[in-house]
């Protein structure tokens, strides 16, 4: 196969990492179908816009109403569904590689219910602002992941025994998430209800500007780290004997991807099926034999932005929260790979 080589020189040497051009024209095409998506949203709406006209909102020329439109409410907005939607794909992919099973994603093993424990918490026993929301939900996921994290471990984390305390954890979680919305007020009630949802509706920059800057360098990081990611899908044994701590490496990827699932959560809910789907869409667009994280993210951002575009302007002026097109398109993603894994 035709290949990419990258030489990247350490002190022990040269390691060579080989890049498919598929896989890199797989990336360049997700990256420009972005790029167009993203001017596409910019132009389209009740305020049609030209291309020209868009440029010139974003240098600050044009109409105060035009520049409104396009600098603070639908520039933000593209730019969090991009970058949420980046941070939800390679969470999904660092999972799924680490635990080495495609229903090992956040959405599935119940990091996000603990976020929306946190955020309910706030909501409804502190009666916090958005902030202490989004505070309260990265706390959640947290504590929920250090929970199933030492539930799940035996000399060792095994991928089926993490997704099974997973989910027993979400399902009390869940309980008692139900248990604070029926006692709590009517205006506490409605405003968590309104968070559950998975909505990118009202996000500014000053709001989403935490996570502009955690999820890029969380990302980052990831990329870093993706080597010994890829060492480790072979097998714990094999990747100690190239030198690789292994449960040192999986427990500083798995908090990178807890971090970014947090931190999505925490700026605009619970947004479900994105971390489970974009993986292995990713994977199967490279014919890779593991999952491949740039492509993961990249296919998550794209992902969350169409999801985000078919919400606003699909339903005859109503817009939906972004989690109600994620969770029908996801469930019907879940079902089929539920119905493959049985047959393999």
């Amino acid at each position: 196969m035709t290949t990419r080589t990258l030489l990247l020189g350490n002190s022990a040497g040269a390691i060579n990492l080989r890049i498919p051009l598929r896989v890199v024209l797989v990336n360049s095409t997700l990256l420009l179908l972005a790029l167009l998506l993203a001017l596409f949203a910019l132009c389209y709406g009740t305020l049609s816009l030209t291309p020209q006209q868009v440029w010139l909102a974003l240098q600050g020329e044009g109409t105060p109403g035009m520049v409104t439109i396009v600098s603070q409410w639908r520039a933000p907005r593209i730019l969090l569904a991009l970058v949420l939607g980046a941070g939800l794909g390679m969470s999904g992919a660092i999972f799924q590689s680490a635990i080495r099973n495609p229903l090992g994603s956040p959405d599935i093993v119940g990091f996000n219910t603990g976020a929306w424990t946190g955020a309910l918490v706030v909501i409804i026993v502190l009666q916090g602002n958005y902030y202490q929301i989004a505070a309260g939900a990265l706390v959640g996921g947290i504590v929920a992941a250090a929970l199933m994290y030492l539930l799940a471990w035996r000399e060792g984390i095994a991928g089926f025994r993490l997704i099974i305390v997973g989910i027993g954890v979400a399902a009390l979680l869940s309980a008692f998430n139900s248990w604070l919305m029926v006692t709590s007020s009517l205006e506490s009630a409605m405003t968590a209800a309104l968070w559950s949802a998975g909505s990118l509706n009202g996000l500014t920059w000053a709001k989403g500007q935490p996570a502009l800057i955690a999820i890029p360098l969380t990302l980052m990081l990831v990329l870093l780290l993706g080597r010994r990611l890829q060492l480790m899908e072979m097998g714990d044994d094999s990747a100690r004997a190239l030198g690789i701590n292994t449960e040192g490496s999986r427990l500083w990827l798995m908090l990178c991807g807890i971090i970014l699932t947090a931190t999505a959560t925490a700026t605009a809910g619970p947004i479900s099926f994105i971390a489970l789907a974009a993986p292995q869409i990713a994977r199967r667009l490279t014919r890779a034999s593991a999952v491949p994280l740039f492509s993961a993210a990249t296919t998550g951002a794209l992902l969350l932005l169409t999801a985000d575009i078919t919400a606003q302007h699909s339903f005859n002026g109503i817009q939906l929260p972004v989690g109600a097109v994620t969770v029908s398109i996801g469930g019907v993603y879940l079902i089929g790979l539920l119905i493959r894994e049985s047959r393999r």
